[in-house]
């Protein structure tokens, strides 16, 4: 059965429901947010971040709030938390999945 486009987020995605699961935030504060919340690993370049803003938009993960200028302001959706909290239990699966394998084995080719 094919998956609906966000039934998995990608890890962009991930963090920006995060961010906003926290308060709301503008682009510029979530992807500052990103960057502490990943000590750099994770860099959100605007053309990601924006493009992730309004697919979220478009499937009501997020509302916008306030537009002041060209900041915009954007706060989580009941339907956005739900899909954070979902893909929060399949990450905890996979790392429960991971984590019951054997150590890995070294000189293995």
């Amino acid at each position: 059965m094919p998956r609906k486009s966000l039934d998995i987020l990608t890890e962009s995605m991930f963090y920006v429901l995060m961010a906003l699961n926290r308060e709301p935030m503008c682009g510029i504060d979530i992807a500052a947010f990103i960057d502490r919340k990943t000590a750099g690993r994770l860099q959100v370049g605007p053309a990601t971040l924006y493009t992730v803003l309004g697919k979220f938009e478009g499937e009501r993960y997020i509302r916008e709030i306030a537009v002041e200028g060209r900041r915009r302001t954007y706060q989580i959706t009941k339907k956005g938390q739900e899909a954070y909290a979902a893909e929060v239990e399949r990450l905890k699966c996979c790392l429960e999945d991971a984590e019951s394998e054997p150590e890995i084995v070294e000189g293995a080719e």
